[in-house]
């Protein structure tokens, strides 16, 4: 498939423009399968993106198997203001009862078997980090390369679209190549006992132990036993 960006100004409720930046994914099959949407916009608040999100892909469904990215587009343009009306509406209600609480932090644990371009890769996924406000590690081990990265849903969901579809690494000829190689160890909500990393950094260890000490630290001593050995068998 094929992923792109489109950002669009929309007039708002008290007439100041919106700037929002949609991601499409259109999958391979599409528009017979419906495509990815991730909605950011440093105007709106988290809810209301994924409620213009939610939307967007009901409206979608009314177009499955033609082409459709250009009436999602219209169609956000004359209807963001409805949608954050009724966004705030529920919002309100919803206040009360989750005073203090997010959407949830979720978290990723990804292996990439290898790198060639290395230091071009550890610039990209460090950009990509910052860019979705991500915070984590990218560690190397040996020939071991894992990426632990905590955020938003929203955000996760973006920077896997981004792994996936994006020329990050070269070919054994030195072609620019998307990342084939890359597993999804583990993709959960961050629990009580897991420390939130503080800043995204990229780490070497010289040993499992030390590997080992970082996982604990974080809280996530599950998360290695349960992923980490085996990947040295």
């Amino acid at each position: 498939g094929i992923s792109f960006r489109i950002q669009i100004s929309v007039k708002e409720l008290l007439d100041t423009d919106v700037l929002l930046k949609l991601l499409f994914h259109l999958p391979v099959n599409y528009p017979s399968t419906l495509p990815d949407i991730s909605v950011n916009s440093d105007q709106l608040t988290r809810a209301q993106c994924m409620d213009v999100k939610d939307k967007l892909l009901e409206q979608a469904k009314k177009h499955l198997s033609e082409p459709m990215v250009h009436d999602l587009i219209l169609w956000v343009q004359q209807h963001l203001k409805d949608v954050i009306k009724q966004s705030a509406t529920v919002c309100n209600e919803k206040a009360t009862l989750s005073k203090g609480t997010e959407d949830g932090i979720w978290m990723l644990l990804l292996h990439l078997d290898h790198m060639r371009a290395k230091a071009k890769y550890v610039k990209t996924v460090e950009k990509w980090a910052s860019n979705l406000r991500l915070t984590g590690r990218l560690m190397f081990m040996g020939k071991i390369i894992l990426i632990l990265l905590q955020g938003d849903r929203s955000s996760i969901k973006e920077y896997l679209i981004l792994q996936k579809t994006s020329k990050v690494d070269v070919d054994s000829s030195g072609k620019k190549c998307k990342e084939k190689m890359m597993s999804v160890l583990c993709e959960t909500e961050v629990q009580s006992q897991h420390k939130r990393f503080q800043m995204f950094e990229v780490k070497e260890y010289s040993t499992l132990e030390e590997l080992q000490k970082e996982f604990e630290t974080a809280g996530l001593t599950t998360l290695f036993s349960q992923f980490v050995p085996p990947l040295l068998k």
